[in-house]
């Protein structure tokens, strides 16, 4: 019978992760499970960085971005001794059981750890850049869309005032949730995103067949991961080629930041319970999601093995949108 759980966040933080980490420690009291926090991720848990969650500690957090845990990224996790020491600190506290809240990579680390240690793992999907299989979103992610939709909005107002085109970077290396989210939300002319095979001058030419219509401003929502060269260097480019007024516009760890939204705050109070159920109840080597309302799990391996395409039919609609 589990009697002790451990709790912590890894890679990037995410707007929600506060919730999710109330809902485990609310759960696991209702259950008779105490729980401990692991400071900064998985270099916390090498160094045995943790401190005691109950119910009153969790108190007014759902509200607030980042994470009370803090996170880190942590190389030293992927090499066996290190995992080792670990799984040491986690015997000598009495820990049956850990909750991993992050993306694939720290769920590749839960999955490592899991030949090093014989407790139960179970991970929590959370990151802004939705790029998780199995799960329709990850907490973080609609406050991510919100604060680049935010940005966005504010941008056309300068953007109209002065027959501007912006060419406006949001977060997404590899995928393009949140270019194809915020694109169609804030009505950009055009969106490019790693998944999407348009290039950076066929989108040109679309800007300078809308410039002949009589369209005076544009704005381009992209992907960091769509090219190589950035918004600031296809702005300049672009307005070389053009001799239009081009601006950039970066938005970067902005959008990582911020109270998180409703639908974030639900997801992770769902996920956060559901996690702690499961892995109270014997469940281990899994990661929980949400899929088309239901609540599921998978392998861990699913995290990467899979790959999350982005929704196709929004993608041709942004495209006929256009213009």
């Amino acid at each position: 019978m589990l009697k002790k759980l451990a709790v912590l966040t890894s890679g990037g933080d995410a707007p929600g992760m506060n919730a999710a980490i109330r809902a485990v420690v609310r759960i696991a009291a209702s259950r008779k499970v105490e729980v401990l926090g692991v400071k900064r991720g998985f270099r916390g848990l090498l160094h045995n960085e943790m401190v005691h969650l109950g119910v009153r500690d969790v108190g007014n957090i759902i509200q607030l971005g980042g994470t009370i845990l803090r996170s880190s990224r942590c190389k030293e996790f992927f090499e066996r001794e290190h995992r080792r020491r670990a799984a040491q600190v986690l015997n000598e506290r009495e820990i049956g059981g850990l909750i991993i809240i992050g993306g694939d990579g720290s769920f590749r680390g839960a999955k490592e750890f899991s030949e090093d240690w014989n407790g139960r793992l179970v991970g929590i999907p959370g990151t802004i850049d939705n790029d998780i299989y199995g799960s329709d979103f990850t907490i973080g992610f609609h406050t991510a869309v919100d604060t680049a939709l935010d940005a966005i909005d504010k941008v056309r107002d300068t953007a109209d005032a002065h027959d501007r085109y912006f060419f406006i970077e949001v977060m997404g290396r590899h995928s393009g949730w949140i270019g194809l989210y915020a694109g169609i939300a804030g009505g950009a002319q055009e969106t490019l995103i790693p998944e999407e095979t348009q290039t950076v001058e066929e989108a040109y030419q679309r800007l300078l067949e809308g410039k002949k219509r009589g369209r005076k401003s544009s704005i381009m929502v992209m992907s960091e991961g769509c090219s190589g060269d950035g918004a600031v260097a296809i702005a300049k480019r672009f307005e070389e080629q053009t001799g239009n007024d081009c601006r950039a516009v970066v938005l970067g760890h902005i959008q990582r930041g911020g109270r998180p939204v409703a639908s974030d705050r639900v997801l992770a109070t769902q996920l956060g319970a559901y996690a702690t159920e499961l892995i109270i109840d014997g469940s281990s080597g899994i990661f929980v999601g949400n899929h088309k309302g239901a609540l599921c799990h998978y392998p861990f391996e699913h995290s990467w093995e899979k790959k999350k395409p982005v929704d196709e039919y929004l993608l041709k609609l942004q495209e006929a949108l256009a213009g």
